[in-house]
């Protein structure tokens, strides 16, 4: 065993599966629970994750809402082994609902650029 090799073992993966992200929970930064993780929208060709969509509310399924949430908007947090936003209730009603399956990005781009100012969010086709 090489002692001078890197101990890339102790550093966390930043990578995870999109099927392990969706169901995941969205918390607050107090640990409230907003909603959990039901799509990932992803640019085609850069492959860059452009958002999220979340459901909100409801009981048992009936009356959720879902809301897009642009990714730089959502930040992981192991301790709570969710994503965490730092968004008021009031913000997140007054954000545009959203259809469970998102929709294409190039269809709506006025509608993304619509939900990247209301998060105050750069979008993610202008990094």
């Amino acid at each position: 065993m090489d002692d001078t090799a890197p101990a890339a073992a102790a550093r966390p993966r930043s990578l995870i599966a999109s099927d392990r992200v969706i169901g995941t929970d969205v918390r607050r930064p107090d640990g409230s629970r907003v909603g959990r993780i039901e799509r990932l929208m992803l640019d085609k060709e850069s492959g860059r994750v452009a958002y999220a969509v979340m459901s909100f509310g409801g009981f048992l399924g009936m009356g959720e809402g879902f809301y897009t949430l642009p990714w730089p908007v959502l930040r992981f947090d192991a301790g709570q082994d969710a994503y965490v936003v730092d968004i008021t209730e009031a913000q997140l009603r007054a954000a545009p609902e959203r259809s469970p399956e998102g929709g294409d990005p190039d269809d709506e781009r006025a509608w993304e650029e619509h939900v990247h100012r209301h998060y105050n969010a750069a979008p993610y086709w202008g990094i």
